[in-house]
């Protein structure tokens, strides 16, 4: 998966967690809620590779197969993440009273299709 989809992804979870938080504070509910993590699970299941081990594979064959297979998987996410934190934290940082946690996800999602590539170190675009 390109990294600007796993972006796109990423600001999708951030936006529904922000929706979650809000119903919770109208509902003024303070108990323990159940969440909804179907679109955690999805990104998951889509971003994590599916990885065929071979019967005779040994313990550290296993170890050093998945270690590679999805090594790479959650780089992508630990980047998307923390990109989605870091324009958070500036518009936080700023001051600026105007601008909505949603406004900065909205324009980091329109951002995210000028981020090309498969890795990490890409995202900085």
């Amino acid at each position: 998966m390109e990294q600007s989809e796993v972006l796109k992804r990423v600001i999708g979870i951030l936006t529904e967690a922000g929706d979650y938080r809000r119903r919770i504070e109208e509902d003024d509910e303070r108990g323990a809620r159940e969440t909804d993590i179907g679109i955690v699970t999805a990104l998951l299941n889509e971003t994590m590779p599916h990885i065929e081990i071979p019967a005779d594979a040994t313990p550290q064959e296993m170890a050093t197969l998945v270690a590679r297979e999805v090594g790479g998987a959650i780089r992508q996410l630990v980047a998307a993440f923390s990109l989605a934190f870091v324009a958070l934290a500036q518009v936080h940082d700023s001051g600026e009273q105007d601008v909505t946690s949603a406004d900065v996800l909205q324009d980091l999602a329109l951002r995210a299709e000028e981020i090309k590539g498969d890795g990490p170190g890409e995202a900085a675009g």
